[in-house]
């Protein structure tokens, strides 16, 4: 989604302000759930998550193909997890106070949402992990294309690195527009971690490498995506 330069103030702390408010012992049932159905259901495994910090800001920067992204994705860690999700989500409110007790916050992505991100440099100064889908939209077909900067723009505000994650087979689990939801094996590839860039004497970081972080994070992201999705086709039964 489209930002706001790097030298811009930061909004007042009581709009920024974001936690979990489902119990402890709720929210490590809920995991303990989706874990069972990931592992039973979509038969996930996933490779490189020991590179995934086990403590300390980060953010978590899957491809986007199927909107059982959001679940499958939690087996990269055992991390408490916060969700930049649509705001459509929101438009029944009791589903949207659900998602929002289990760490998920709506953005507007017609535009720049000031307080998604706010609340997303909130999470991430507090020293937790954060996802993020950095294509801005569930996408189709095997090309990852131009990415939105709001992940790379939060890096240089947070100093959080970038973890970039292929998901192979959960296109063909949940494609855009299905209903329905497949048991097909699903895999992901958990890439290196890109830095933060850093920040000049003035302590400000220029949009040229907010701009090539996210290009960086564009091309890894394809080469995960193009692995993850090989992993699961070499899989696939064959006929």
């Amino acid at each position: 989604m489209p930002v706001k330069p790097i030298t811009d103030p930061d909004a007042t702390a009581t709009a920024r302000h974001f936690n979990l408010s489902l119990p402890p012992v709720a929210y490590r049932g809920l995991r303990a759930l989706c874990h069972g159905v990931n592992r039973a259901y979509f038969h996930v495994t996933v490779d490189g998550a020991s590179v995934v910090p086990d403590s300390g800001p980060v953010i978590l920067a899957p491809v986007h193909r199927s909107n059982i992204d959001f679940l499958v994705v939690s087996e990269v860690t055992r991390r408490k997890l916060f969700y930049m999700a649509k705001d459509s989500l929101w438009k029944r409110p009791r589903f949207g106070t659900f998602l929002e007790s289990i760490g998920a916050f709506p953005v507007h992505r017609q535009g720049a949402d000031r307080l998604a991100l706010d609340r997303a440099q909130d999470v991430l100064e507090r020293g937790d992990a954060l996802i993020l889908f950095p294509e801005g939209t569930r996408r189709e077909g095997p090309v990852v294309q131009e990415l939105h900067e709001g992940a790379a723009f939060l890096a240089a505000r947070t100093g959080a690195p970038i973890v970039p994650i292929g998901i192979g087979g959960s296109a063909a689990a949940m494609p855009k527009g299905s209903k329905m939801v497949r048991p097909v094996k699903i895999h992901l590839v958990v890439g290196q971690p890109l830095p933060a860039p850093a920040r000049s004497a003035r302590g400000r970081v220029p949009r040229t490498q907010v701009h090539a972080l996210t290009e960086h994070l564009r091309e890894e992201l394809q080469t995960l995506y193009d692995e993850a999705q090989k992993r699961v086709d070499d899989q696939a039964p064959r006929r």
